[in-house]
Parts: C-alpha cells; structure tokens; sequence
C-alpha cells in the first residue's frame, strides 16, 4: 500500500529496482532493507536487472512497465547504464521520461539512482551528476545523489575501506553499503548516522564511517 506524501517519515515503503550490476551487485536492495530494519522501519523491495543493461533495453523487453503497472510501489528506482549519461545524456533523458510516464500513470513516484564515475576517469562525475540533476528538476523526480556522495568520499583517499571493487568500476561492499545509506536517508527522510545495521564482511568503524559520509550529502 502506497504511504501518503506527509512530512512525517514512512514507517514503511514498497519499492521497484530497475538496473544492472551496480544495483544488483551484493544485492543492494536488501541493504536498504537491512538499515531500515535497524531503523524500525521496513522496506518491501522486487529487484529487475540485467548486466550493463540500460534502460533503454528494460522499457523494450516490458518487464519493468508491466512490473510498475499495477504494482502499488511508493517509489521506483530507475539506475541507467552508468557511462551513458556521460556519452548521451539526451538519450538517457529520452529514457527516463518513458519510464516516468509509466511511474506516473500507477500513482508511483520516480526515483532517480545517480551513480558514480570510474576510478580513472573522476572528471566525469560533474556529466553524470548533471544528467541526473537535470532529468530529475524536469520531472519533478526524486534524485538519490549517490555519485555526488560517493566522489566526496573517494576524493578524501581513506585507507580503508575501498568502495570500489577491483575493476574500478563496480561498487565493493563497502561501497554498495555507501548507495544504501544513501537511498536510505534520502527515501525515509532519516539519518543514517549510528544505526547498528550491522553486515557481515564490514567492521564498526567501516560503517560509521560510511554512515557518516552518506549523511553529509
């Protein structure tokens, strides 16, 4: 059941993930899940992803669409192929919008994943930071500004822990703990900040401190 928009924090949220690895990858939803818990609140979450998939390819294959139609979620978060927004940002927008259209019809909300640039081409976030900006104050759309969140963090050169995983692109751990904080804060409206959402392969301070970058946004 859909939560009324009210200025108190939901208790609770249904939401659709549509994308590739970079959602999928150490099953980023249920970390979402996991800090919600650890915050009394729930999150009820169906995942539809491809590898590299954009989202072009979902919105022609229909299973997203037929998903969102009918599917009574609060929000549904949108994660495009993560160098098109650099390459095209007018085709991205183009793609957005379709899924917007659809969003809108089932009385959902969209939600816009900003994802990050790779490890050695950082100059490329203000592009993908933009694409996502812009898409999302035409629409009206919710941005989750995990690329924004993400570059102040690997700017700051910690020791440990690494968000990257080893290719240089897709998130480790650490860093797909990073995103759900993130989508955390931004979906329910709360702070990360100290909540004992503990996950195995992340130390304490690992977490606070990515708790703590999160929430910096």
């Amino acid at each position: 059941m859909k939560n009324k928009r009210s200025s108190a924090p939901p208790s609770s949220l249904n939401v659709l993930f549509i994308g590739n690895s970079f959602t999928a990858r150490n099953d980023l939803p249920r970390l979402v899940a996991t800090i919600a818990a650890a915050d009394g609140r729930s999150l009820s979450h169906r995942l539809i992803s491809a590898g590299g998939a954009s989202l072009r390819q979902h919105w022609n294959k229909r299973e997203a669409a037929a998903a969102i139609e009918g599917g009574g979620y609060d929000y549904v978060v949108l994660q495009e192929q993560s160098t098109l927004p650099v390459k095209n940002a007018q085709r991205m927008a183009e793609n957005v919008r379709l899924f917007d259209e659809c969003i809108r019809a089932d009385g959902s909300r969209t939600a816009l994943y900003m994802t990050w640039a790779r490890r050695h081409a950082p100059e490329t976030q203000d592009a993908i930071t933009a694409a996502y900006e812009q898409i999302g104050s035409e629409l009206g759309a919710l941005v989750l500004p995990v690329g924004r969140v993400w570059q102040a963090f690997a700017q700051q050169q910690h020791a440990s822990p690494a968000i990257y995983d080893r290719d240089g692109s897709h998130p480790s751990l650490a860093g797909s703990y990073l995103v759900a904080c993130v989508m955390y804060g931004v979906l329910f409206g709360q702070s990360v900040v100290d909540l004992q959402a503990d996950v195995a392969g992340l130390t304490e301070a690992d977490r606070r401190l990515l708790q703590t970058a999160a929430a910096a946004h």
